[in-house]
């Protein structure tokens, strides 16, 4: 009998890996120079990495399982979520997740974000749905704290930044999905200063719960007589429970249903209906028909926890297969007598070749991840204008990348997991077949893969007269330099470099059909170019993580010697089979194949 691969001692996260790329490939520790960081120490961040590993691994973990089994439940016009959850977030709010990277002013840590960033891949590896309501708590507290008055601050973001509420972002109409500029939920003026806001919303992530007292919606919604579309959206706090005195009401804000998902099943998706009893008080957040402007920033820091949750349920997967394929024998080595000792799977040259896919994808992943948090950190708080506005480039041009790759190639690397276990992969009683569900909804939220490649191609690419995509290319330029100063094979370094310069002289040609007002000869293949671009950067980052390796061995460090050999293996993997994908990409965009442009609704059939 094949012991159940959740009794095995699944790390959830490399610690070894994470520690090299705070350390050496991104060096976080290089922030403490700049002002916002100066407190700080590999010390502290060492430590603080250490108790959420242990919270994840000791905690958080065993209670994943129990949570993907019993989903949340609509009784009563309250919706019932698990009852470890209400603990779980509160040992979360007591470690300091919530408000790690904010100032002490706040309550926060102040830490930088790639050490926060990292810290809670173990988390999201261990139960993305409770940690999910500690991320939307966090991204609500924090747009009303970069655009709130000093009464809202004090009346909701003091609590949220406590723990003690939770926050939500409401954007979703039934009618409308993602054409956020169809947005017609209805704030009405009055004399008391607040609105009343009229509307539903859905797909609203954490709306209502037994977590916390007190749930805090950021809504958008349309002022009467606002401009129509994008132009004319402003930004609410609607709390569930509003304060009248001392006392905590009912705001009419009701949960009309529970949507059943194949993921994340800990953390309820609902529909919300608002102002039944046209009793439903909002309270403006910043300037009037500003609403998404300001829920960009929980939007884009959403991203980035979107595509940490990809990597993270990638690598709990990959783990768990990879202890699978160890401790599971089955057949001979090729070649052996039948009388030959059966041997573990892992020695299968196939079962190699799916672990190793998985291994390229999750710690790509992290890797572009953890490189654009480093420069989430640099644009809020480097030393001068032109610094800041490098790094702020870099980050709008990455973010749809590491919002997407994670969670698209991460599906397949899930999907990798199960195969991996092989008919036991595909039961409940393992836990790959419930990280493949879980996984399926990354492309999906906060704007799918084809929102993000629209992004891309359409906004990021050109904005600052292009300044991210060459700033891009200095950082690439720079890793090639240190690749032949370290003597990363010829053959490698040349595959990236020729996928550079690939890149450069697609996106002119792209550029300039939108400049000729070709807007379909430019953006119809947006998805291919979103897949080109993420395969080439994940491609840079895997070159420079070979260089780390290099790095490594010439400083005599032997003790390393077998992780190093596994890093080059990795980046040779992926730079000789995935990064010349770019090549064939770039000439569906060149040359605007056109088979689903001219596809008629009709055809389908």
């Amino acid at each position: 009998m094949v012991a159940s691969a959740e009794s095995s001692p699944n790390p959830l996260v490399d610690d070894a890996f994470i520690d090299l790329l705070l350390f050496e490939h991104v060096d976080a520790v290089g922030l403490t120079q700049l002002p916002a960081f100066a407190e700080h120490s590999r010390e502290t961040f060492e430590l603080y990495l250490g108790a959420v590993r242990r919270f994840a691994r000791e905690e958080l973990f065993a209670t994943y399982k129990p949570m993907d089994l019993e989903p949340p439940t609509l009784r009563d016009g309250r919706v019932i979520t698990h009852a470890s959850l209400p603990h779980l977030f509160r040992s979360m709010v007591e470690l300091g997740v919530l408000t790690a990277t904010r100032p002490e002013s706040v309550g926060g840590q102040q830490l930088p974000q790639v050490v926060a960033a990292l810290a809670t891949s173990y988390l999201m590896a261990a139960n993305l749905s409770a940690y999910g309501y500690i991320g939307l708590t966090h991204g609500a507290a924090h747009l009303i704290e970069a655009y709130g008055s000093d009464a809202l601050r004090e009346t909701y973001m003091r609590p949220m930044y406590a723990g003690e509420w939770t926050g939500t972002m409401a954007l979703t109409e039934p009618h409308a999905g993602s054409s956020l500029g169809d947005v017609t939920t209805r704030a009405t003026p009055t004399s008391a200063g607040h609105y009343l806001i009229k509307g539903s919303k859905i797909f609203i992530s954490g709306a209502d719960h037994t977590v916390a007292d007190n749930i805090v919606h950021l809504t958008l919604a349309r002022i009467e007589g606002a401009p129509p579309g994008s132009a004319g959206i402003s930004l609410f706090a609607v709390p569930k429970r509003r304060l009248e005195g001392q006392a905590l009401v009912p705001n009419d804000v009701r949960v009309s249903q529970v949507i059943h998902k194949i993921g994340w099943r800990g953390l309820p998706s609902t529909a919300l209906e608002y102002g039944d009893d046209g009793d439903c008080h909002g309270y403006l957040v910043g300037e009037p028909h500003r609403g998404l402007r300001y829920m960009f920033q929980m939007m884009n820091e959403a991203r980035l926890m979107v595509g940490m949750n990809g990597a993270a349920t990638a690598s709990v997967a990959y783990h768990e297969a990879r202890l699978y394929a160890l401790s599971r024998p089955q057949g001979r080595a090729l070649g052996a007598l039948p009388s030959s000792e059966v041997v573990p799977i892992i020695e299968h040259a196939d079962v190699r070749r799916m672990l190793l896919r998985q291994k390229a994808i999750v710690e790509g992943s992290l890797a572009v991840l953890a490189t654009t948090a480093r420069y989430a950190d640099v644009a809020q708080h480097g030393r001068d204008d032109a610094e800041r506005e490098r790094a702020q480039a870099l980050l709008d041009l990455l973010t749809p990348i590491a919002k997407t790759f994670p969670a698209e190639r991460g599906f397949e690397a899930n999907a990798l997991a199960v195969q991996v276990l092989g008919g036991y992969g595909y039961t409940s009683e393992y836990l790959p077949e419930s990280y493949l569900r879980d996984q399926r909804l990354n492309s999906i939220h906060e704007g799918t893969t084809g929102i993000q490649s629209l992004d891309l191609l359409g906004r990021k690419l050109g904005a600052r007269g292009g300044a991210g995509l060459m700033a891009l290319a200095d950082e690439v330029g720079m890793t090639l330099r240190a690749a032949k100063a370290h003597d990363v094979p010829a053959g490698l370094v040349q595959a990236v470099s020729d996928a550079a310069a690939t890149v450069s002289g697609l996106v002119p040609q792209l550029l300039a059909r939108g400049q000729r007002g070709d807007t379909q000869g430019m953006l119809a293949h947006s998805a291919d170019f979103l897949d080109l671009l993420g395969t080439f950067v994940v491609g840079w980052q895997w070159l420079a993580l070979y260089v780390v390796a290099q790095r490594s061995t010439a400083s005599g460090a032997t003790a390393r010697e077998a992780r190093d050999e596994g890093l080059r293996c990795t980046a040779q993997y992926y730079l000789t089979t995935e990064l010349p994908r770019v090549h064939l990409l770039a000439t569906l965009c060149r040359e605007a194949e056109d088979s689903y442009v001219k596809m008629r609704p009709e055809w389908f059939g």
